[in-house]
């Protein structure tokens, strides 16, 4: 088991503010947005210091009913074999669902979506993992994630359903407490129950994470401050089990370098008050071998894919909630995803929000009610844009001219010319329009 300390996740908006602080033993890159060629010169830096970076995926799906796709887990381990990293970490998680096991276009949610903790589920999920863990060169470590809303109809607790997946496949665990606060409070569960119930010995690492309330619904936003009641469940596992490492995430609102610091000394702080209050120093625990994990068989996974293609469905296409949902935390859960959805495509493609200024957002939200995301990010961006077009919008005519001449440069049959003399000329005429 890797010993990793205390880190934090790199994101390139404080990359220079993660190598210049003290007490960072590791860090975690979000796997999506590294290119095993051309990484980072930041990453490359913490790496010849002897800094431990592990990529941390987010669209591998592997609880969904369909097998993880070889592209995705060939990038996968590319990236670890990149950044030399002792392991890579997942989600328990579906993101996307539909096509050929239901016959239907296929929907991308752009988010993490909770699987149902239910026997059909785990045998597909333990297939999935062994899928992935074949495919990768370095261990697998699987995360909780925070949920809005339950499934109907569960058999197991999250405790339980954690417990069995490793049992069966010897997956390492990637816990997140801060997602375990989340379903507390969405979900009415227990966190004290659930660090009982999970077999600790399997433990990878740990994720810290802040975030707010709002109507009586938390929301796992990585842009807050983490809460006292997270770092208590902190201090609980701490008590139970001597972490192999934590980690701070912070996503977006990044605060000065002087405030990570004091929330890494908290956690620091968090974890020495776990620690005392463990009574004896516990053996490290001797793991059995992962059992023989059979194939799901087919009408499991169809079946699976038809539930998750129903409920994706109602979260981005505004077809009814299937039935025994709670429909308005359905409804907060499509807000949320449209919401991320307008985020991210502003960060992929930054100069929409500059073209169409404050009419952005709703303009997005608009689209994203009618349109669900069928491909990547990117690809939503030129279509978000083209739809616009094709409405005649914005309604300023300099305007729709610079979004056209941008959906253009980036979606034409050829790459629009480089040349200094010619991208001058573009420039020239998209000032000339404005005005």
């Amino acid at each position: 088991m890797v010993r990793l300390g205390t880190g934090l996740g790199w994101r390139p908006e404080i990359a220079d503010a993660v190598e210049r602080m003290p007490g960072v033993d590791w860090v975690e890159a979000v796997a999506e947005n590294v290119c095993p060629g051309h990484l980072p010169e930041s990453l490359l830096r913490l790496r010849e210091r002897g800094v431990t970076v592990v990529p941390h995926g987010v669209s591998l799906g592997l609880g969904g009913a369909e097998r993880p796709d070889e592209t995705r887990l060939t990038a996968l381990a590319e990236r670890a074999e990149a950044l030399g990293s002792p392991l890579v970490t997942e989600h328990i998680a579906f993101v996307r669902a539909g096509g050929a096991l239901t016959a239907s276009p296929r929907l991308e949610a752009g988010h993490l979506l909770p699987v149902p903790r239910t026997r059909d589920a785990l045998d597909v999920l333990c297939e999935n993992v062994r899928i992935a863990q074949d495919a990768l060169p370095v261990p697998l470590a699987v995360e909780n994630i925070a949920a809005l809303f339950s499934w109907p109809g569960e058999e197991m607790t999250e405790g339980q359903f954690l417990y069995e997946l490793a049992d069966r496949t010897g997956v390492r665990l990637l816990i997140d407490v801060a997602n375990l606060h989340t379903n507390h409070v969405n979900r009415g569960e227990d966190p004290a129950k659930a660090l009982a119930e999970l077999p600790l010995e399997a433990l990878a690492y740990v994720h810290v994470a802040g975030g707010f309330e709002r109507d009586g619904v938390w929301h796992d936003s990585h842009a807050h401050p983490v809460p006292r009641p997270v770092l208590d469940i902190l201090t609980d596992l701490a008590s139970r089990v001597s972490p192999p490492g934590v980690l701070l995430e912070r996503d977006e609102n990044f605060p000065a370098p002087e405030e990570l610091e004091r929330e890494l000394d908290i956690i620091r702080e968090a974890l020495a008050t776990g620690g005392a209050s463990r009574t004896a120093a516990l053996p490290e625990p001797v793991r059995t071998a992962a059992r023989a994990v059979p194939e799901a068989p087919a009408p499991v996974r169809e079946r699976l894919a038809l539930e998750q293609t129903a409920l994706l469905s109602a979260l981005v296409a505004g077809t009814p909630a299937p039935e025994g949902f709670d429909r308005v935390r359905l409804g907060v859960q499509a807000r949320a995803l449209a919401a991320k959805r307008a985020d991210v495509v502003a960060k992929v493609a930054p100069e929409l929000p500059v073209i169409l200024g404050d009419g952005y957002r709703p303009a997005f939200l608009a689209y994203a009610q009618r349109h669900p995301m069928t491909g990547g990010y990117r690809r939503d961006a030129l279509e978000f844009a083209g739809r616009l077009l094709a409405e005649g919008r914005p309604a300023d005519a300099g305007a729709r001219a610079e979004l056209r001449e941008w959906r253009q440069e980036r979606s034409g049959p050829k790459p629009r010319s480089r040349r200094p003399g010619v991208r001058l000329a573009r420039a020239t005429r998209r000032v000339l329009l404005r005005r």
